[in-house]
């Protein structure tokens, strides 16, 4: 029987084997990573608010560990951080509330008249519409309106819902935020204890290397967006378009998505040129916006987010588009961390030998022991990870 079936086998050539071999391990990754992604998207309520956590974590745990390297409790300084970012952040939201209420008279205006100025071209105009004709069309679409009135109602209340959903995702990215501040230490611990201990050392360097990829691409893409929103702002504010401040804080909020980000913000801009100022206005804040993009892609893309991240921009790319295609907005927002993270990881992991100790610490490095905070100017700048309970240092290699 033995001998029937080793005949039977070798009458099949060796490519096809190997062929089949590839074929069903492929098949199998393909259904584990579809199955991860379903997962994913059925928990999109929690796993959503824990990715923002962790960019924000990423973002502010240096601040914090500033203040606990200048003798201040955690806790305080992670109340500090915490209370001071709020406040920045709802400061610039109410000045933009001010700025864009302050304008929006002047732009209805502007508004109603370059629609007077399109009905005009489109009677007096190459087209020669009669005034009967633009009243049916206005006629139709009041109509189509008034015959829609109930899937616009549902689409209403299916706003409210979202409303409803994003205030409860920001509790719980809030939250968690607390939490990944104030104890990530711990956190991290405890998820590091469910590997098998002759890799342990190994996977927590790499997590750790990979939250200081993550903490590089964040500071970047920061200071990317920063200096598009100040270069569009000054460009708008020069041709005179108005609501300045509003679009300028759009294209900062819009930069935090590589590449697509900017174009859409930059087409928003373009468009309320042209409604507001003309044709002429519209063509000079479209070339200042190619010229930020520009200045964006050749220089700032390869000196700030190339050398944080080291992806190259067709990955980007590429990461951006799954990402929207699997979970919308958020998923083209936390593509490029993701990526970031795991490039980071696997090439640690990928390491012959176990890599020397992670120079920058993940989420709240020195909060291992209680006293660590009074140590921290002992162990100089590095940030060495106080151990653990066990006795074991958290990042050695």
């Amino acid at each position: 029987m033995i001998s029937e079936d080793h005949d039977v086998s070798g009458m099949v050539p060796r490519g096809l084997r190997v062929g089949a071999a590839l074929s069903w391990r492929f098949l199998m990754v393909i259904a584990a990573l579809y199955v991860i992604i379903w997962m994913v998207g059925y928990l999109a309520v929690l796993v959503i608010p824990l990715s923002i956590a962790l960019l924000l974590a990423a973002l502010l745990a240096p601040a914090v560990q500033r203040l606990v390297r200048a003798r201040v409790p955690r806790s305080l300084a992670t109340g500090i951080v915490l209370v001071g970012g709020l406040g920045v952040l709802g400061g610039l939201l109410t000045f933009v509330i001010v700025q864009f209420s302050a304008g929006l008279p002047a732009l209805t205006t502007q508004l109603n008249e370059s629609l007077a100025q399109i009905q005009d071209w489109l009677i007096n105009g190459p087209l020669h519409l009669r005034q009967e004709q633009i009243q049916d069309v206005i006629n139709q679409t009041i109509g189509f309106l008034q015959d829609n009135q109930s899937a616009l109602t549902d689409t209403a209340i299916t706003t409210a819902g979202t409303i409803g959903e994003v205030l409860t995702g920001f509790v719980l990215t809030l939250f968690i935020l607390i939490f990944f501040l104030s104890g990530g230490t711990q956190i991290w611990g405890f998820l590091v204890k469910g590997v098998p201990a002759n890799v342990r050392s190994r996977v927590d360097v790499a997590g750790r290397r990979g939250f200081a990829s993550l903490v590089s691409y964040v500071r970047a893409t920061a200071a990317v967006a920063v200096v598009d929103a100040v270069g569009i702002g000054i460009g708008l504010w020069i041709v005179g378009v108005p609501l300045v401040v509003p679009l300028s804080t759009l294209v900062f909020l819009a930069a935090f998505v590589p590449i697509i980000g900017a174009v859409v913000a930059g087409a928003v801009a373009v468009l309320v040129a042209l409604v507001t100022n003309g044709f002429i206005t519209s063509l000079v804040v479209l070339a200042i916006v190619i010229g930020v993009m520009q200045l964006e892609s050749h220089v700032l893309q390869p000196l700030l987010l190339g050398r944080a991240v080291k992806l190259h921009p067709l990955a980007v790319v590429l990461a951006i588009a799954a990402g929207l295609v699997v979970a919308g907005i958020a998923g083209a927002l936390l593509s490029v961390p993701l990526l970031a993270v795991l490039n980071a990881g696997i090439k640690s992991l990928l390491h012959e030998r176990d890599p020397a100790q992670a120079e920058v610490d993940i989420l709240v490095p020195e909060s291992a022991t209680p006293n660590s905070a009074d140590r921290s100017g002992d162990e100089g700048e590095t940030g060495t990870p106080a151990p653990d309970s066990d006795g074991e240092s958290a990042s050695r290699s």
